[in-house]
């Protein structure tokens, strides 16, 4: 299901700031040499969690599924003087694709790569997060909410991506295993009194939570 019409989407996109030079070819290679180039946030989300980033100035980012890199970027362009970004990705041939954009970018040294299982490796991590990114294996977005929370400041956000998934959790009998993790996820998320909450139907959806306390 198409979320958003192809022509509400270009004219959004017209009046939309363009992405830098390296963010355009982080796309352009993804959409041609990758099978699953429908990850990429894109253009549109990608200004969307610029903006935010740039309006918290986070200290410390952490995005959950790097892919090739892109979303990353984005997000880095909002960090404070002396902030990082830890980014995870599981798949190898991914981070380094990712990584190499990474060192190409004025952000080179803000950015931290882990490879591996998600799960093990926010265990690792000793921050206190301002901003975190969810847009790894559907199946965790619980697991991963709750080993994140504890670690994320007050009033700090946690935006999790592909919450409407392809449309599947509009229909009246939702079906496969990720639109059903997905749904499960908004549910549980509905239910918590410790985020405000605020989801937007951006490419596929983009839950958008704030910690209360």
């Amino acid at each position: 299901m198409e979320i958003t019409g192809s022509k509400a989407q270009a004219y959004v996109e017209h009046y939309t700031s363009p992405e830098d030079a390296l963010l355009r070819e982080v796309a352009q290679y993804t959409y041609t040499h990758h099978a699953h180039a429908q990850m990429l946030s894109g253009h549109l989300q990608g200004k969307m969690l610029e903006m935010i980033s740039t309006m918290i100035r986070p200290k410390r980012i952490l995005e959950i599924g790097t892919f090739t890199g892109y979303s990353a970027l984005c997000m880095a362009k909002g960090l404070e003087a002396g902030g990082v970004l830890h980014t995870i990705e599981l798949r190898e041939d991914d981070a380094a694709t990712a990584t190499g954009y990474f060192s190409r970018s004025q952000y080179s040294s803000q950015i931290k790569i882990h490879i591996g299982e998600a799960a093990a490796i926010i265990g690792e991590l000793n921050e206190t997060w301002d901003l975190v990114f969810i847009d790894a294996d559907k199946e965790s977005y619980i697991n991963y909410f709750n080993l994140i929370i504890p670690k994320v400041r007050v009033n700090g956000f946690i935006l999790a991506d592909n919450v409407l998934f392809h449309g599947q959790v509009l229909e009246e009998e939702i079906k496969g295993k990720n639109a059903k993790a997905i749904q499960g996820f908004n549910d549980f998320v509905l239910q918590r009194n410790d985020v405000e909450k605020l989801m937007l139907p951006v490419r596929d959806g983009v839950y958008i939570l704030r910690k209360l306390h």
